[in-house]
Order: C-alpha cells, then sequence, then structure tokens
C-alpha cells in the first residue's frame, strides 16, 4: 500500500507529535510536521504532500496567511488545505458538513477517524474512515 504523504503544520509540538503517531499507526500515512508557517511553506514545496493539515491560530503568521502563501505558489497551489482549529466549535462545523467557506475545517479537539476521514476526502473525493 502506498502511504499518503501528509504534511501537518501547528505551533504546538505536543499536538504534533500526537497527531503524528496517531495517523502513523494507522499504516496509511507518512506525516512530515512544522511548528511555525514558514517553516511549512518551506516543507510543502520540498516534500510536496497530499494534504496538508493546518492550524488556523499561530503565532507570527496564522494559518490564512500560510494557505495564502501556499495557494500563491504554482508548485503548491494544488495541494488540499484541512484547516484544524479551536475557535469553532465541533457543531458548527458538523452543521456545515465539515465546510466552512467552502474550506475544509475539523474542529479541535477531533477523533480520528474525523481526521482520517476528511484526508481521503480531500485527497480522493470519497469519505474513507
Amino acid at each position: 500500500m502506498i502511504k499518503k504523504k501528509v504534511l501537518l503544520i501547528d505551533d504546538n509540538k505536543d499536538f504534533c507529535e500526537v497527531t503524528r503517531l496517531c495517523l502513523h499507526h494507522t499504516w496509511k500515512y507518512r506525516v512530515v510536521t512544522a511548528e511555525s508557517g514558514s517553516r511549512g511553506i518551506g516543507l510543502a514545496k520540498k516534500y510536496r504532500p497530499d494534504v496538508i493539515l493546518l492550524d488556523v491560530k499561530m503565532p507570527v503568521m496564522d494559518g490564512g496567511r500560510v494557505a495564502e502563501f501556499l495557494m500563491e505558489d504554482s508548485s503548491t497551489s494544488s495541494i488540499p488545505i484541512i484547516f484544524l482549529t479551536g475557535l469553532v466549535m465541533r457543531g458548527e462545523v458538523a452543521q456545515r458538513g465539515g465546510f466552512i467557506g467552502g474550506r475544509p475545517f475539523i474542529a479541535k479537539p477531533f477523533h480520528l477517524e474525523e481526521l482520517t476521514g476528511m484526508i481521503e476526502t480531500v485527497t480522493t473525493g470519497s469519505k474513507a474512515a
């Protein structure tokens, strides 16, 4: 089985490690992490992931700005981005089918099945848990 490449950009080191380990143990994903927006942009260009998991609220460069940089660069503009946020309630995201403003969002904390389902949705177009 070919593992999907995931880039996780989040300023919380512990969150990155726990999420990386959880995804790794599904045996479906190879995860690289970045703890800053600028490092994440550099890794996205180098690593060419299948999907980017991007925290909304980060110091220096927030997730919205990181997404703008990624979408403006032809080498990263086609990579799907899933926003991760503690700023939006789970119920609000669920009411909107996981999408806010046309973009996939997952509220923190989340269940692993929710995250893997969204990864499969944005990378293959079909929901798989």
